[in-house]
């Protein structure tokens, strides 16, 4: 009777211990790479991680500068005729400007939306044919609707700060002694 009590435990540890041998040698392959790729990313740092690194720090400045050309080339309300969306002359010469100087990765025109579809259309219509007249055999630029708007400020507000501005200036004035501490040319 006590051999057989001691042949059932004998049993079933063999057996525990073939399966968990079985899976231990498969995962200790799986673990060797695991600790081999941990040795060889430390050796390697920080090279693997500077260019994600650098993408990330870079990433907004990209942004913003996406958007500057964005406002920049946006064909907005005070480059129109109201009404009919034909473009005034200082539209025609800011779609000429995009068209012909801008850098060609840049050469993209939006249309600032209308009030009314109609006028959308007009718009889009009227530039397009102004990019025409200016393009000829090139590389037309990408004509889009934006709604979003361009800050700008009117002229006459513009000239009122930049007025302002130069009258608060203090006037030029040379200095009473040299370098040298002589008596300079103002008294």
């Amino acid at each position: 009777m006590a051999v057989k009590l001691i042949r059932k435990p004998t049993i079933l540890i063999f057996m525990m211990l073939a399966t968990v041998t079985t899976t231990v040698s498969a995962d200790f392959g799986t673990w060797m790479h695991r600790q081999k790729m941990a040795y060889y990313r430390n050796q390697a740092w920080p090279d693997p991680f500077n260019e994600a690194d650098a993408v990330q720090v870079v990433q907004p400045f990209e942004i913003m500068k996406n958007n500057g050309w964005r406002t920049h080339n946006t064909i907005g309300h005070a480059l129109f005729r109201a009404g009919d969306g034909a473009l005034l002359a200082s539209g025609q010469n800011r779609v000429r400007w995009i068209a012909t100087q801008s850098p060609t990765a840049r050469r993209e025109i939006y249309v600032l939306q209308g009030r009314t579809q109609e006028e959308t259309k007009a718009r889009m219509a009227s530039v397009r044919e102004a990019v025409a007249h200016y393009v000829g055999d090139g590389v037309e630029p990408t004509i889009l609707v934006t709604t979003t708007e361009p800050s700008t400020t009117p002229g006459a507000i513009a000239t009122k700060i930049n007025r302002d501005r130069i009258e608060q200036m203090a006037l030029p004035k040379l200095p009473t002694t040299t370098a040298s501490g002589q008596q300079g040319v103002t008294q």
